[in-house]
């Protein structure tokens, strides 16, 4: 390997393959057509497209070719050179499987842990920037949704399951939610939420569920400071509870974020935050009392004893529920499966309700997570720390991406303490 990290210069050597996290998606722009690069990791330029033509080269670049290998693809004209030049153009921009984009990533790695500030990604992409343009577009939203009516004591409000679905797609079901917390004033906050990106590091967070950060997280309409005390007692208790301090997963999760959003944008007291990705569970499916379960049963135990009768304290669940059709690998399209999938979210959100973990472990065993639902996981592990609470469902919706045969189902439950 190239420690230098420079560009791919070689005729004879393989080319790298593009990465395999990229997704490559045509679109249309002033009657032009292109490919436009996706990178779920942030590492690639941002709003980098080609002009479609290149696809069949794209294609050959499969980790087994060299430069030389592929020139009589080329066509008419087309020479070695500008062929390596094209390549290291795609490297620059950190496209290619490459030293200099691993080189790249690993700088930004080690940027992102050493800082004390996680500064938010969904800012500028799911919702405004700037903080006035984002109180405008908030106004809106909790004048024009009213919440659910339900009858609560506010001072019993200890839990909320709530989506971390595009607030642009889910912004009612936000607003609905979390306008019921309008008015509570807790001092800390617990977020257990999905990890969306942990898996991408296999090495790090092996036999670790649990990711812990105690970055300050830097919102457009406020800063949350993280609990640094509370986060170090949890970190250095006697008791293994799979819990890993490097928060390489935070970086650009938003499943925490987008909670924020909201009590930023209602809340004006300080309030401090303990925030926790949880991977995926699906060791549980076949073996439910094994490390992984006595992990989780450790954590809930540990939660549930610091916290659990703190009046000041507040749990966030950030999960959403099915994610079905030919974008997340269904051979079928998302609408076909609709009825089922209603189907099978009920009973997920009925048990939620009921505080049943037990019924919730065996729904999602039954068929070994058949509609992927991300949730799971957070929800699992407060389940687990949640004895004497009664949860109410609030919404239910359903995103029904038609254009890409695809469908995202989200929900909340709010959880209050049982009366005496």
């Amino acid at each position: 390997m190239n420690k230098n990290g420079t560009l791919f210069s070689s005729k004879t050597a393989p080319i790298p393959r593009v990465r395999p996290e990229i997704d490559i998606i045509p679109i249309e722009n002033n009657g032009q057509s292109y490919l436009y690069f996706r990178d779920s990791l942030g590492y690639a330029t941002k709003n980098f497209a080609v002009d479609r033509q290149v696809a069949p080269l794209l294609s050959l670049l499969d980790g087994q070719h060299s430069v030389e290998e592929l020139k009589p693809y080329l066509g008419e004209g087309v020479t070695t050179d500008q062929l390596l030049d094209y390549i290291q153009f795609l490297d620059k921009h950190r496209l290619l499987l490459t030293p200099h984009f691993q080189a790249y990533a690993r700088q930004v790695e080690e940027q992102y842990e050493s800082a004390s500030a996680h500064i938010s990604i969904t800012a500028g992409n799911s919702y405004p920037e700037d903080p006035d343009e984002l109180r405008a577009f908030l106004d809106e939203a909790f004048t024009g949704f009213a919440p659910p009516e339900i009858d609560i004591d506010e001072q019993s409000i200890k839990a909320l399951y709530a989506p971390h679905i595009d607030p642009r797609v889910g912004l009612e079901s936000y607003v609905k939610a979390f306008s019921l917390l309008q008015n509570l004033r807790p001092k800390r906050v617990v977020i257990l939420a999905t990890s969306h990106y942990s898996g991408m590091y296999p090495d790090l967070y092996e036999n670790t569920p649990f990711i812990v950060s105690d970055k300050d997280f830097e919102l457009p309409l406020g800063t949350f400071s993280s609990d640094t005390e509370a986060i170090d007692r949890m970190l250095n208790h006697p008791v293994e509870m799979g819990l890993s301090d490097n928060d390489r997963a935070h970086r650009i999760e938003h499943s925490i974020e987008l909670h924020l959003l909201f009590l930023s944008y209602m809340w004006d007291h300080d309030v401090s935050l303990v925030p926790i990705l949880v991977r995926g569970f699906d060791e549980l499916f076949y073996m439910e009392n094994g490390h992984l379960g006595q992990q989780v049963s450790h954590l809930g135990s540990y939660l549930r004893e610091q916290f659990g009768n703190d009046e000041n304290t507040l749990f966030l669940i950030s999960g959403d529920l099915a994610h079905v059709g030919k974008k997340f690998g269904d051979e079928q399209p998302a609408s076909q499966l609709f009825t089922e999938v209603k189907s099978f979210d009920r009973m997920f959100l009925t048990y939620a309700e009921q505080n049943n973990r037990k019924a919730l472990l065996n729904l999602m065993k039954e068929q070994q997570d058949p509609y992927r639902i991300c949730g799971f996981a957070p929800l699992y592990s407060f389940l687990s720390s949640a004895s004497g609470l009664t949860g109410t469902q609030l919404t239910y919706d359903l995103w029904d991406e038609r254009e890409r045969e695809s469908a995202v189902s989200f929900g909340s439950v709010l959880y209050t303490r049982q009366s005496c």
